[in-house]
Formats: structure tokens, C-alpha cells, sequence
């Protein structure tokens, strides 16, 4: 798989955050970087400030999806790319609704699940600011480097062969 896989009517590629605060813009770079390259022109690309709990009915319409945020993991060097899985936590009840469940809300709700995949990219400003810091714009280089070789195929048939 790379990132071709999802070039495709039935992917989604949803980039979170806020442009307005400075690295948490990162997601919606992700997405800036995909439209002006001519990447996945077919897959349905959003930018949202937030997941929200009707993104679970979003999803189950997909066969695919990245999602793309910005983290402030100081154990992320650059940027991690990892298969979700669904988990229902109690971010549902909260401004910031996770992942994992937006994902279990789908499956729960539509008895679909797509498959999805996170790419969370390190940041290190999130203050009210617009424009990423240098060392954010030098990871979302290196992610869209990594998912634009063919290095993201060998990684993930060797993460699902172990």
C-alpha cells in the first residue's frame, strides 16, 4: 500500500487541526501539500479543526482513511504512521473526541469499519500564530517524503506480517 491506495472515490484523507495556531496547522498542510502536488485527486479530502461525532457516519462511507494532526509527542522524532483501531473512550463526551472512537462509534452505529491509518507529525508551536515553525515544516517534509516513496509499502507488509 501507499499513498496511490488512496486516490480513490471511496478514501477520505482528513486533515485535523488549526492553521491559526501555528504547528497545529500541520494537518491541513498535509492537505495544502496534497492538493498543490496533484496527489489523490480522486479521494475526498477534508480539513477540520476537530473530529467530531458525526465523523463516525463520514467513515463508515469509506473503505479507507488517513487521518493526519499534528502531535506534541516529544517521543515522535518527525512524524509516526500507524494503523488505528476502534476503542470507545469517554473523549466522546468531550470537545476532543478520539480517533479510536470515531472509529468505535462507526462500527457500533453503521456495522462498518474502514480502515484507517494516523499520521500524526510532530510539532512544537501551537500558540495564536499562523504559519508552521521550521521544525514542523522540516517533518511534514519528511512525512510527505516517506508516504511519496515506496519505503510506506515495505513497512506496512512487514508491520502486518509480524
Amino acid at each position: 500500500m501507499n499513498l496511490n491506495d488512496y486516490d480513490d472515490d471511496s478514501c477520505l484523507i482528513y486533515g485535523i487541526g488549526n492553521v491559526g495556531r501555528q504547528d497545529d496547522g500541520l494537518g491541513w498542510a498535509f492537505i495544502d501539500w496534497l492538493e498543490m502536488n496533484g496527489h489523490c485527486p480522486n479521494a475526498e479530502l477534508q480539513r477540520n479543526y476537530q473530529l467530531l461525532l458525526e465523523d463516525a457516519e463520514l467513515i463508515s462511507t469509506k473503505r479507507r482513511v488517513l487521518f493526519v494532526d499534528a502531535t506534541k509527542d516529544q517521543a515522535v522524532p518527525a512524524f509516526t504512521l500507524q494503523r488505528a483501531a476502534p476503542k470507545m473512550d469517554f473523549t466522546f463526551t468531550s470537545h476532543a473526541i478520539s480517533i479510536p472512537a470515531i472509529m468505535a462509534t462507526c462500527q457500533q452505529c453503521f456495522q462498518r469499519l474502514p480502515e484507517v491509518h494516523v499520521l500524526a507529525i510532530r510539532g512544537f508551536e501551537f500558540e495564536l500564530d499562523i504559519g508552521l515553525t521550521e521544525a514542523a515544516q522540516h517533518n511534514l517534509d519528511d512525512a510527505t517524503a516517506y508516504l511519496s516513496s515506496r519505503r510506506w509499502d515495505r513497512d506496512v507488509q512487514r508491520h502486518h506480517a509480524t
